[in-house]
Parts: C-alpha cells; sequence; structure tokens
C-alpha cells in the first residue's frame, strides 16, 4: 500500500529513536502516509503498527486524537478555519462562512468534486494574525479577508 518512498521516510524517523522505542516515531509515519495516501485508512493504519511494531489500536488511537490527521477521506485540499475563540472574535466565524457560502459545503463536508473539504480547527498558534486558515495541514493563511479568500480558493482550484 505505502511506497518504498514512504518507507525510507519512515525509516529515517525509526533511525531517530533506540529499537526497543520504535513506537516513538508513530506520529512521523503516520504524517508521511498521509502525505502519501491523502487520508489514513484502518489497512493504512494497520500497515504502519505491523511496520513499526506496535498494536493497531495503539496506532489507531493516535491517528484520531490528533485532528490533523484524517481517518476518512477528504478533498485535495482540507481547509481548515480556527474558530477558537479570539479567531472567532476577531473574523473567524465571518471567514468559516464566507468559505462555507462560496465552497457549498459545511464543515467537516468535501465538494462534489473531491476538491475541498472544509475543517474547523482550534488554536493554530497565530491569534494576532486572525482570522486564520490552514492548507493540508502545512501551510498557514493569515488575515483572511474575503479577497484573500476568493484568491486562495482560485489558486488552490489550478
Amino acid at each position: 500500500m505505502l511506497s518504498q518512498q514512504c518507507y525510507q521516510k519512515i525509516d529515517r524517523e525509526l533511525a531517530k529513536y533506540p529499537a526497543d522505542q520504535r513506537q516513538s516515531a508513530v506520529m512521523a509515519s503516520l504524517a508521511h502516509a498521509q502525505v502519501e495516501l491523502g487520508w489514513l485508512s484502518p489497512e493504512t493504519m494497520q500497515e504502519i503498527a505491523d511496520y513499526i511494531g506496535m498494536p493497531a489500536i495503539a496506532v489507531q488511537e493516535v491517528a484520531t486524537f490528533y485532528n490533523m490527521f484524517n481517518i476518512k477521506p477528504v478533498g485535495k485540499h482540507k481547509i481548515t478555519v480556527c474558530t477558537n475563540l479570539p479567531c472567532a472574535l476577531s473574523g473567524g466565524e465571518r471567514a468559516g462562512q464566507f468559505l462555507k457560502d462560496k465552497l457549498g459545503i459545511d464543515y467537516r463536508d468535501t465538494t462534489e468534486d473531491g476538491q475541498f473539504t472544509l475543517m474547523e480547527g482550534e488554536c493554530m498558534g497565530a491569534c494576532g494574525d486572525a482570522p486564520v486558515m490552514l492548507v493540508n495541514n502545512h501551510r498557514m493563511c493569515s488575515f483572511m479577508s474575503d479577497a484573500k479568500i476568493d484568491a486562495l480558493v482560485e489558486e488552490l482550484k489550478k
């Protein structure tokens, strides 16, 4: 299921820890798998568990605890809007509603074309930059006005 390149990345993570603490690389391993596959299916979590040598339920516990892991399929572009109180009071709720209207979906939904999934997120550590959004868990977007949201969506569509 996972490519050889993904296993090489996981091996680099495993090399950072003593042999009896391989489970310490589980978060990084899940992240590499998710980048490659887009989400973490039960089969993928089992594959990682087998490779690392830890119980599958322990891998699943990690994947379901942290909201950066997708345990069901998501769109090509997952946009997470910070709706924690400071962002909400500084335009986060408005930005989220603007995106819902623009994309025609609600939080935790994916557009019919599979391009966008919209999620609510907790504090992203950039309260002074509100409203804040995170694209595919890797790209932070700050001060998101309606015009900046329009530009972001158009950029991602390309």
